[in-house]
């Protein structure tokens, strides 16, 4: 049995020379989300402190992020969530895709989905509130209508 531990010890103490690269990609506020839509300061803080640590290049990486694995797991969060929507990006995206990434990202937040509770449970202070929620929702929906009118984008 002891042998075991030890054996599992040695392998934790070795996974912690394979570190993730924290490093974040420059950010360009001329193509950020929350630049170009000029996006009304409460608003911009419940997006910033709710999403943009998982959709954007802005990512605050956690004390723990340097403990492996949880660092592994963390990085393939981040990445596939930059993936799906990366908000310092937003302005790259052609007017269809901002509109579908609105409407998205709407009805995750809506349906609860989004921020993750995995995510809520460590961060406590990102948990929306229903009235916070409704904001956030109609506020994504309002800019979508407005990509889709400007750029007579049709919605489907």
């Amino acid at each position: 049995m002891k042998k075991i531990f030890y054996v599992f010890l040695l392998a934790f103490i070795l996974i912690q020379f394979f570190q993730i690269d924290k490093t974040n990609e420059p950010v360009n506020k001329g193509v950020d989300f929350l630049t170009i839509k000029k996006t009304p300061e409460p608003i911009a803080k419940l997006i910033n402190a709710s999403c943009y640590d998982c959709h954007s290049n802005e990512t605050k990486y956690p004390w723990y992020a340097s403990l492996q694995p949880v660092g592994w797991f963390l990085e393939s969060h981040f990445e596939d969530g930059r993936k799906h929507l990366n908000f310092s990006k937003f302005a790259t995206y052609e007017p269809k895709k901002q509109a579908h990434k609105l409407e998205e990202a709407a009805n995750e937040i809506e349906t609860k989905e989004m921020p993750l509770d995995s995510y809520t449970i460590v961060h406590t202070e990102t948990n929306l509130s229903d009235e916070n929620r409704k904001m956030l929702v109609e506020y994504f929906k309002k800019i979508r209508m407005e990509i889709l009118e400007s750029n007579q984008v049709s919605q489907y």
